[in-house]
């Protein structure tokens, strides 16, 4: 989906030192352990600079993690407008079959706003307890969980309560959160395909598995960096875009951004404040600022991310616009955004030999990142073969298997794939062949080294949350 609809600026014309967002690209593609996918910056209601880093693209989906969060609080927003949601009644009085078998006083007196803000009293994390409590129904697991405090005075990050609002919205609607945003968010703002992932079925996770694009976290910003107003729609109540972004309880989290304070839904920041996503899924909304930063990647270091931010973005929005030419200079960077290749060695002379050639997975190397979050084993095998269009890889685990094709030199990408991926690869210098593969809908990538011993090492860079099942790196 492309800004193509929005207002366009430059950033000289918007008082922004252009020099300032190209010195953050360099910071980017400078630290290794950060590889974006694509940015959008604006400025008083106009995008000032976008870009895709290649093989990524305008169009593409891609999972947001708990940036999910905050289009859930946009919901729960949305029905409360409509009367169907009360911020300050209990939420049981939401799941009245659940009356007469929770009975914990703390847990009766939880309110809607309670679990809204990450305040159920609870002091931890309790989805693996909620889980264990009704593997079928997460809404009763979790309210059989005594609050270890009295609810709305201790923060825990706690991904049942996310689940509980996004049930309740669901069954007040009687639509999923997809369906019932589609024409109140969605199609007003101009967001095109959104995919959510359902536990059970028919059921959006909501603390997790929204699949959008890069464009639908920008607008979604926007729309909270402008009181919930859309042009001359004003879409949601001013009164809960303030609700949401100011602290609802105080936090005592690791890392100066994540000790903020938690809104509804949103983490308060250093500056301004936000909606959040694994590895890197970031949606900024800076009103002191009149400014909005979206951001998709895959990272393990988010504080980071926010630090380059502060450190290269903000002062240039602070300084003012600067001579012209630096606007060309970034238009010209941003246009041409590409992922490093994986690098490599000239081709053998009997490269030919690979075609058809099958490799062994070692589990005692390999298992380690699989077995995170999931229960699903690691790919077993990995075969390497040339066609008259090139080369490919196929991995293959207990569900089956998947193929890519791979450039050398470049990515090569199949997005209408069943999972759409994106390859590299290169000869290595021993004579095996490395390769990376991007699971384009999701965050994540995998790192495949074939020997010539006759077996692989096939790795996650960065461990699916959801499911390490290769099959399952797509959006719903």
């Amino acid at each position: 989906m492309t800004t193509d609809d929005l207002r366009h600026s430059t950033p000289h014309d918007a008082g922004v030192d252009a020099r300032g967002i190209s010195a953050f690209l360099d910071a980017l593609d400078a630290d290794p352990d950060i590889r974006p996918h694509g940015l959008i910056v604006l400025r008083g209601g106009a995008v000032i600079a976008e870009g895709w880093w290649s093989p990524y693209d305008p169009d593409g989906v891609q999972l947001l993690y708990s940036l999910s969060k905050s289009f859930t609080a946009t919901a729960a927003g949305l029905a409360r407008a409509e009367g169907l949601l009360d911020l300050d009644a209990t939420v049981l009085s939401y799941f009245p079959e659940l009356e007469a078998e929770i009975t914990d006083p703390r847990t009766r007196r939880m309110t809607v706003r309670n679990i809204a803000s990450m305040a159920s009293g609870h002091a931890a994390e309790t989805v693996d307890r909620a889980a264990a409590n009704d593997p079928t129904n997460l809404v009763r697991g979790f309210l059989m969980i005594p609050p270890d405090a009295e609810p709305g005075t201790l923060f825990a990050y706690n991904q049942p309560c996310t689940y509980t609002l996004a049930a309740i919205v669901q069954r007040q609607t009687g639509q999923s959160l997809v369906d019932y945003l589609r024409p109140r968010l969605f199609e007003p703002l101009g967001i095109g395909e959104a995919f959510w992932m359902e536990e059970p079925a028919g059921r959006n996770l909501g603390f997790s598995g929204l699949h959008a694009t890069t464009d639908a976290v920008a607008r979604l910003g926007q729309l909270y960096l402008q009181g919930g107003r859309w042009g001359e729609q004003q879409l949601l109540d001013a009164d809960w875009v303030a609700e949401a972004s100011r602290v609802q309880v105080p936090n005592a989290e690791e890392g100066p951004d994540w000790r903020q304070g938690y809104g509804l839904q949103f983490w308060m920041s250093r500056h301004g404040y936000r909606g959040d996503g694994a590895y890197g899924q970031f949606c900024l909304v800076l009103p002191e600022h009149d400014a909005v930063i979206a951001l998709t990647s895959e990272t393990v270091q988010m504080q980071r991310v926010l630090d380059l931010v502060w450190r290269h973005i903000l002062p240039a929005i602070e300084a003012g616009s600067s001579d012209p030419s630096a606007d060309a200079e970034l238009a010209g960077r941003l246009s041409s955004l590409a992922l490093p290749v994986v690098a490599g060695a000239p081709a053998p002379e009997d490269a030919d030999r690979w075609d058809g050639a099958v490799f062994a997975v070692d589990p005692v190397e390999d298992v380690a990142p699989f077995v995170s979050g999931s229960a699903d084993r690691a790919p077993s095998q990995v075969r390497v073969s040339r066609e008259a269009d090139g080369w490919r890889l196929a991995v293959t685990d207990e569900h089956g298997t998947i193929e890519t094709p791979i450039g050398f030199g470049d990515w090569v990408a199949d997005r209408e794939a069943p999972v759409p991926v994106a390859a590299s690869a290169g000869w290595m210098s021993d004579g095996g062949l490395e390769a990376e593969i991007l699971f384009l809908d999701t965050p994540h990538s995998m790192r495949v080294v074939c020997s010539d011993s006759g077996t692989a090492s096939v790795r996650w860079n960065t461990v699916p949350l959801h499911s390490t099942d290769v099959h399952a790196q797509h959006h719903p």
